[in-house]
C-alpha cells in the first residue's frame, strides 16, 4: 500500500507547483487581483562548445512556460532585480536564436503568437542568474503595474480588437511608401544593366541583358487583335474537324487504310522495277 501511496502524491506535488529536475518554479501575477499565479520555470542555459555567444554560458536564464501576452519588456523588469539584464530573447521553442528582420510595416508579414514559448534572459554578471533562481523562495512576484501594465483577459481582446481595424489613411500611406521604394529600385537596377551593357568584365565576357542589342518592338493593340483572332480560327477549324469521337475514330481508321494502300502498291512497283533490272545473257 505505501508505494501506491507515493504513487498518487506524486501528481499532488507537480500540481502543488514542484518543478521537474533541474528547474526551479517561479510563481508570478499578472494583475493584484489576480487570484491564482502563474508559474515560470527558470534554471541556467547550458552552452555547448562551439556555439554562438548570443546566449553566454553563466550569464544567461532559461526561462519555460512563458504566456503569449507577456513581452520581452516585462520579463526584464521582473529579473532587473536580480541584476542589470543585458537582452531577453522570447522564442517559439528552444534552439538557436535566429536573427529576425525588423519589421516596418504596421499592416503586413505580422505574425501573431498563440501558444507558449520559451524565454533567453542575459544578464551583465553571473550572480544575476543565481540571484534569479532564489526568488522561488519569495512569494507570487507582480509583473504587470499601473506603470507598466501587461494586458491580459478581456483589455488584451479589446486591444486585439482595435488593433485589427485597419485605418484606409495609414493603409495608402504604407502602400505608396512601399511602391515608390520599389520603382527607385527597379530604376536603380535599369541604370546599372544599362552602363554594364556591352561592358566586358576581368576576363573578357559580355553580359547580356534582357532587352538585348535590337529590343523588339512593343505590341499594338491591332497586332494583338490579329493574333488573337488567329487563335480563334484556329481552334474554330480544329473543333469542326473532329467535332464528334466517332468522327475521329474513323478518321484514324481511313488514314491507316491509304497507308497500307499505299504500302502494298510500294511493294508492287518495287518488284517490277527488280524484275526488269534482272540480267538475261540470251
Amino acid at each position: 500500500a505505501a508505494p501506491r501511496r507515493a504513487k498518487m502524491a506524486a501528481p499532488k506535488a507537480r500540481a502543488a507547483g514542484a518543478a521537474p529536475a533541474g528547474y526551479t518554479a517561479l510563481t508570478v501575477k499578472f494583475g493584484e487581483r489576480q487570484r491564482s499565479g502563474h508559474c515560470l520555470l527558470v534554471k541556467e542555459h547550458q552552452v555547448r562548445e562551439g556555439a554562438g555567444n548570443t546566449h553566454p554560458a553563466r550569464r544567461t536564464l532559461f526561462v519555460l512556460n512563458v504566456p503569449p501576452y507577456c513581452t520581452a519588456d516585462a520579463l526584464s523588469r521582473l529579473f532587473s532585480r536580480c541584476g542589470q539584464v543585458q537582452a531577453v530573447d522570447i522564442c517559439e521553442k528552444p534552439g538557436p536564436v535566429e536573427k529576425k528582420e525588423k519589421s516596418t510595416s504596421k499592416f503586413f508579414n505580422l505574425k501573431t503568437v498563440t501558444g507558449f514559448q520559451v524565454a533567453y534572459v542575459v544578464f551583465r554578471k553571473p550572480s544575476g542568474v543565481q540571484a534569479a533562481k532564489a526568488l522561488s523562495q519569495e512569494g507570487p512576484l507582480l509583473i504587470s503595474t499601473e506603470s507598466h501594465p501587461v494586458k491580459t483577459g478581456i483589455r488584451k481582446w479589446i486591444d486585439s480588437y482595435a488593433a485589427s481595424v485597419v485605418d484606409p489613411e495609414e493603409l495608402k500611406a504604407e502602400v505608396d511608401a512601399y511602391m515608390q521604394d520599389y520603382d527607385k529600385k527597379m530604376a536603380e537596377e535599369e541604370a546599372k544593366a544599362a552602363e554594364e551593357e556591352g561592358v566586358p568584365d576581368e576576363e573578357g565576357w559580355v553580359k547580356v541583358t534582357r532587352k538585348g542589342r535590337k529590343p523588339g518592338l512593343p505590341r499594338t493593340e491591332a497586332a494583338n487583335l490579329r493574333v488573337l483572332e488567329k487563335e480563334k480560327q484556329k481552334r474554330a477549324r480544329k473543333e469542326l474537324l473532329n467535332f464528334y469521337a466517332w468522327q475521329h475514330r474513323e478518321t484514324k481508321r481511313e488514314h491507316i487504310a491509304q497507308l497500307r494502300k499505299k504500302f502494298e502498291e510500294d511493294k508492287q512497283r518495287i518488284a517490277l522495277m527488280r524484275a526488269q533490272r534482272k540480267f538475261r545473257p540470251y
